[in-house]
């Protein structure tokens, strides 16, 4: 059954919605997250319909802020989601795990249309902080460990890690960016091959509305300076290392760039940093722990930082 899907032309005439107010919600708020196109055209679900017509008639009738209605509205989603779950007959938690060994399954033996299917599922299911964190990282740290235990093969390994960095690489060009924000450059250094900390990190900033300049694994100092030398207001570095032999190197460079830029703020985090003295780190900020202890640290440090440092 085809799925139907709308235009935001359509949208505006269907809910009497002015264009640029439904931009601001989805920017601001995050009211509705729609599909875009290859060409960055917005397409709305049903789903998405019925959510803005309720915050709309939020907002006119019940004279209801836009962020106290998006609120509502997510917590409204949540409750529905564990009663569609218990109904089901099985909590969240077993729901997941079948999720999860699902998605490695179609995964490791190479059924791309089905793992791509699945994921889609799940994220129309339990929404992107649920998916992310308790389905999709799980999934590849699993992948990691079967490729260490010699259960996976290194291009097995790589094709995994690649459909699903891939999936959550396109979230780049769903959040919103506010300009206020200093842009962060986030990089994994020459030597370095595991980016998915990194990845999850630049895309919690970009949640947040930052814009992050992402150049991925084993980047070169010669590529990270060109960056920094052609982008205007870049205010953070962030890389991400898991080999703890790369520290020192790692601390040379930001005593390098700190020279260069002395305003700028560097934030070092992965496994290898992780087994490092807290001491010999010359970052502004060393991340470390649970995702859900970034939010603590980006609404402390990072959100009161501005452009044009």
């Amino acid at each position: 059954m085809r799925t139907i899907v709308y235009s935001i032309k359509q949208v505006v005439e269907m809910l009497d919605i002015p264009s640029v107010t439904l931009r601001a919600w989805e920017n601001r708020y995050q009211a509705v997250v729609p599909e875009r196109t290859e060409s960055g055209y917005r397409l709305y679900s049903q789903e998405n319909i019925e959510d803005l017509r309720w915050l709309k008639e939020q907002t006119e009738k019940q004279g209801i802020s836009i962020s106290h209605a998006v609120r509502m509205l997510k917590l409204q989603r949540q409750k529905q989601l564990e009663e569609r779950l218990t109904a089901a007959g099985g909590d969240s938690r077993d729901a997941i795990d079948k999720m999860k060994q699902q998605i490695y399954t179609a995964l490791y033996e190479i059924q791309g249309e089905r793992a791509d299917a699945l994921i889609d599922f799940g994220f129309s299911l339990y929404g992107y902080e649920a998916m992310v964190h308790q389905v999709l990282v799980p999934v590849l740290i699993r992948v990691g460990d079967a490729w260490e235990a010699g259960t996976a093969t290194v291009a097995q390994e790589h094709y995994m890690t690649h459909m699903v960095s891939n999936r959550l690489s396109q979230f780049f060009h769903v959040f919103p960016v506010y300009a206020h924000l200093p842009k962060v450059l986030a990089f994994c250094p020459a030597g370095e091959h595991h980016q998915v900390g990194l990845l999850l990190f630049s895309l919690f900033l970009r949640k947040n509305g930052v814009e992050v300049i992402y150049l991925g694994a084993n980047t070169p100092e010669e590529g990270v300076l060109n960056m920094l030398e052609k982008q205007s207001r870049i205010g953070a570095v962030c890389l991400s290392v898991t080999d703890s032999g790369l520290v020192p190197y790692c601390e040379g460079l930001f005593e390098r760039l700190s020279r260069s830029y002395p305003e700028m703020k560097f934030i070092a985090g992965g496994k290898g940093y992780e087994t490092a003295e807290p001491e010999v780190t010359k970052a502004t900020y060393r991340m470390s722990g649970a995702p859900e202890q970034w939010q603590a640290w980006y609404d402390q440090e990072f959100a009161g930082m501005r452009q044009g440092m």
